[in-house]
């Protein structure tokens, strides 16, 4: 006898949902929505088109899913921030299109602070990352096993973040750049480098994630210059910045390095010794 593979489930309005999943009334579901058994959806949650939910994933109150996403089991969207300033205001924790958020990884809604946690599109979050009240996550972002990200971070898109990073609060990750697993920082991380030892530096730039990105010879050795200048000339930042804009041409790359240090609030990690 052929087995039925979708026995156990309903097929509702375009959807694939266990009849072992609870979906508060009030929740929004797009269309080819599979949820998986044991699956709790919270009211005030949006979920759209074409996701896939496995089994034991809880989506709680405030979150908002876009679409394409496949989200493992274990992962908890939406819970209330680890803040003990939170108060039960009104925020959300809101999931772009295309990510995939793999098992047992913590995403929790935004504070009074800025409203939300954000996590944009076609991000990998692998097994275990917690993402902390009000951070944001740009898009194409490759986040490392158990990497724990405290509250009102922000990592710039095309990030990648190897496993067990400790990040903390308030800092910032510029895009196109790596980080060695392991590494704990309080400072930001500009962009385009690689940062990793013990305690975290710079340890050059991200020369092969350049290249694959599309980035020219001519786009990289111009970064490499700005960071000579950085960090081997032997000149505080503000002189650096000042030579940079004397001396380099101003592209979109050399803009975004010179703005992104000099609004750094925490400072940038140092230069290796």
């Amino acid at each position: 006898m052929p087995i039925n593979i979708l026995a156990g489930f309903h097929l509702l309005s375009k959807h694939m949902i266990s009849p072992l999943a609870y979906i508060h009334p009030e929740a929004k579901i797009g269309k080819n929505v599979e949820i998986a058994p044991f699956v709790f959806i919270d009211k005030n949650v949006v979920i759209g088109d074409n996701n896939h939910i496995m089994a034991n994933v809880n989506i709680l109150y405030g979150a908002r899913i876009g679409n394409g996403n496949t989200i493992f089991p274990g992962a908890v969207i939406g819970a209330i921030p680890q803040d003990l300033k939170f108060k039960g205001e009104e925020t959300t924790a809101e999931i772009g299109d295309n990510n995939t958020i793999r098992e047992n990884v913590t995403i929790n809604r935004g504070t009074a602070a800025k409203g939300k946690t954000v996590v944009g599109n076609g991000n990998l979050l692998m097994e275990g990352v917690h993402v902390a009240h009000d951070a944001i996550i740009g898009n194409g972002c490759i986040i490392g096993n158990s990497t724990k990200m405290a509250g009102e971070i922000v990592i710039d898109d095309y990030s990648i973040i190897s496993g067990g990073v400790l990040m903390h609060q308030f800092c910032r990750v510029g895009g196109y750049g790596m980080i060695q697993g392991g590494c704990r920082f309080s400072k930001d991380v500009p962009p385009y480098i690689i940062a990793g030892r013990e305690p975290i530096c710079y340890a050059g730039i991200n020369i092969v994630g350049l290249r694959r990105r599309g980035f020219s010879n001519e786009t990289i050795e111009q970064i490499h210059n700005a960071y000579r200048i950085i960090y081997q000339s032997g000149l505080n930042t503000t002189d650096a910045l000042k030579k940079i804009e004397t001396e380099m041409e101003m592209t979109p790359e050399i803009n975004y390095i010179v703005s992104f240090i000099r609004e750094s609030a925490r400072g940038i990690i140092p230069a290796g010794k």
